[in-house]
């Protein structure tokens, strides 16, 4: 029915912290297009039914966020080659006839914000050092490797993770200890941190972790809330080139808006300052 309003929106549990309404919103404005982005508090039982019937609302689409991004893979009809080597999913989108195409732009989004705020990096130029093993890093680290990043090094509490990811993206993928993190820093160019390490009301971090930093090396936090964690601050003092997590949530968002609405969106200063609410 080419008269009917499209509908897209965001999945979670909890769902009321997040900014993606407030970005497609301002796209849906921007573009004058007349549809809808809104957040919807789906429990994990009632993921399948939800799915099945969000279609048939008039959705064409939606983002996940957690707990649903590893779910929604097993309900998906087709899945793409990035959402598999994650292992996550966090763009659906919805065909006219009920079928689920899961899809994974967060390593998308990753690389777009270093490319905008960090002018010059590339991939290329170095080892990477990534914090963490869990599902961010995953998309972190398989857009990492496609980048050209020569080795990507990682270190997360559970060893055992981070073993996982060597076992199933190769050699290039070097294991360190989480109590010798600072030991994966020496001469690593992009350095990432995909925990809540640093975030606000956290009282595990140790600012000394960073200690062996070098000096202009691009350092990235996923979270974005606050924008400047005490990962980055730390960082900023010992040299490092900080970009904050909030691009990577605008850059990811825009493939996304594109096949819901039809119109490729720009990632700019505006929208920046509308999705903070400025």
């Amino acid at each position: 029915m080419t008269d009917r309003i499209p509908l897209a929106g965001v999945i979670g549990a909890p769902i009321s912290h997040s900014l993606s309404p407030r970005l497609h919103g301002y796209w849906l404005r921007k573009h004058g297009i007349a549809g809808y982005y809104t957040p919807l508090h789906i429990e994990p039982e009632n993921l399948a039914e939800v799915l099945h019937v969000l279609p048939k609302m008039g959705f064409v689409g939606i983002n996940v966020t957690i707990p649903h991004k590893e779910a929604v893979l097993e309900l998906a009809n087709h899945i793409t080659d990035r959402a598999a080597l994650a292992g996550a999913a966090n763009t659906l989108i919805f065909h006219p006839d009920g079928r689920i195409h899961a899809d994974n732009t967060d390593g998308y989004g990753f690389l777009a914000n270093l490319s905008q705020n960090a002018p010059g990096w590339d991939a290329k130029d170095g080892a990477a050092a990534v914090f963490g093993a869990g599902g961010a890093a995953r998309a972190v680290v398989t857009a990492l490797l496609e980048a050209g990043a020569p080795e990507v090094r990682i270190a997360n509490r559970t060893r055992q993770r981070a073993e996982a990811l060597r076992h199933e993206f190769g050699p290039r993928i070097i294991v360190f200890d989480w109590a010798r993190a600072s030991d994966m820093l020496p001469e690593a160019t992009t350095v990432v941190n995909t925990t809540s390490l640093g975030m606000a009301g956290k009282t595990d971090f140790r600012p000394s972790v960073l200690d062996r930093l070098s000096p202009g090396a691009v350092v990235t936090d996923v979270v974005y809330t606050p924008l400047e964690t005490e990962f980055l601050n730390a960082a900023a003092a010992r040299g490092g080139r900080i970009v904050d997590g909030l691009g990577m949530l605008l850059h990811q968002g825009a493939p996304g808006f594109e096949r819901w609405f039809g119109v490729r969106p720009e990632v700019d200063d505006a929208l920046r300052r509308a999705v903070l609410g400025q």
